[in-house]
């Protein structure tokens, strides 16, 4: 077995033990500015806590490089562990705990072994395959850092023409292309998308890239609506009013299809929005839910068998990065709409907040370095 075999199949390497007692590795006092040089980082903790981190600078081993995190975005999924310190009975925050794993950058170190990345004048652009991957251990694996060390063949090559905030948009591209692929969905097929936030988003841009037509997308507000309609001219939105029911609001999605719907894909996992993804697809129909929910929801159980309605989810994606890069680079989808905020690393506390508070009306907050 090869060194970069090795090196990326040892879990001992990325315990994250290693960052949290070292040393260097300390919590920045509210306020204070850290050096450029420093290796900064944001992370969060049991008691619901964000905030900057210094950790020590990386060396690559055999099999692994050091990479210059450019961009990141921050992704619901990190708002969500902050905030509630969980999702599900797997992935508990029980320690300082490093945010990330929507980024690309640049590789400026490599260990023994390491072929298919140079460091030159121009240091190689990859970018993450965060979910794609075992999951890592936080404290190594999170991205939102300025220097990351990363296993050597879990990286891919970013084309020149595409920028950095483009690439870390790959990954949750990566998201609504594995649930395109596994959905079925194919040319023409009438679609729901439930929910106008960043997956929503990007896989009504995926959909349609696909070629579904029509297309039908939900969100609680308006101006999420108004942002994909923008984004997808063609796409036709129902804005979601609260205190209405699930069949109330299909009855709307249908009458706004005009036709059968095929495939819904459900990007909110709130078991409401669940309900009226069944409702409103065909007999026949698809519900591919590719959000994240509570641990426990009810299904309408006999609507869903009496019109042998398929349910499928989504929890991790593999082999969509090439494809994603390619749709990217080709001009198929365009992804840089869709950022609204950028921070520096320094502010990536602000930036957290920000993604938060429904209220500023970010869409993808990054943060560049």
């Amino acid at each position: 077995m090869s060194d970069i075999s090795l090196e990326s199949g040892n879990p001992a390497l990325y315990d994250p033990r290693k960052v949290l007692q070292h040393p260097q590795f300390r919590v920045l006092a509210e306020g204070e500015i850290p050096s450029k040089e420093a290796n900064i980082a944001a992370f969060y903790n049991p008691a619901h806590e964000i905030h900057l981190v210094e950790k020590p600078r990386p060396v690559p081993g055999p099999g692994q490089v050091l990479v210059h995190v450019r961009a990141t975005g921050i992704c619901g999924s990190d708002v969500h562990f902050w905030q509630h310190g969980r999702i599900g009975d797997s992935m508990v925050v029980s320690d300082e705990c490093g945010s990330g794993h929507e980024s690309a950058g640049e590789v400026i170190e490599i260990g023994e072994g390491v072929t298919q990345w140079k460091v030159i004048a121009l240091p190689s652009r990859p970018v993450f395959p965060a979910r794609s991957l075992p999951v890592m251990p936080a404290a190594q694996g999170g991205t939102l850092t300025r220097w990351h060390l990363h296993p050597a063949q879990w990286l891919h090559r970013l084309p020149d023409e595409v920028t950095f905030e483009e690439g870390a948009l790959c990954e949750p591209l990566a998201v609504a292309l594995a649930g395109i692929e596994r959905s079925g969905l194919r040319l023409g097929d009438p679609v729901l998308v439930c929910g106008a936030g960043p997956i929503g988003l990007i896989s009504l841009l995926s959909a349609r890239a696909a070629g579904a037509e029509p297309i039908v997308i939900t969100d609680l507000f308006q101006s999420r609506l108004d942002f994909a309609k923008k984004l997808v001219p063609g796409v036709r939105t129902v804005l979601i009013q609260r205190g209405s029911s699930s069949k109330e609001q299909a009855a709307q999605i249908k009458e706004a299809a005009g036709v059968p719907i095929s495939v819904a894909l459900e990007c909110t996992g709130v078991e409401s929005s669940v309900h009226t993804a069944v409702y409103s697809v065909k007999f026949g129909g698809k519900v591919f839910i590719i959000g994240v929910g509570k641990n426990e929801q009810l299904f309408p159980f006999m609507h869903l068998s009496a019109n042998e309605i398929d349910v499928s989810f989504q929890y991790r994606y593999c082999n969509q990065y090439p494809k994603a890069i390619r749709l990217v680079n080709g001009g198929l989808i365009d992804l840089k709409p869709l950022v609204t905020h950028k921070f520096a690393l320094e502010d990536a506390v602000k930036a957290f907040h920000v993604a938060a508070d429904p209220s500023q009306g970010a869409i993808k907050v990054q943060i560049v370095d």
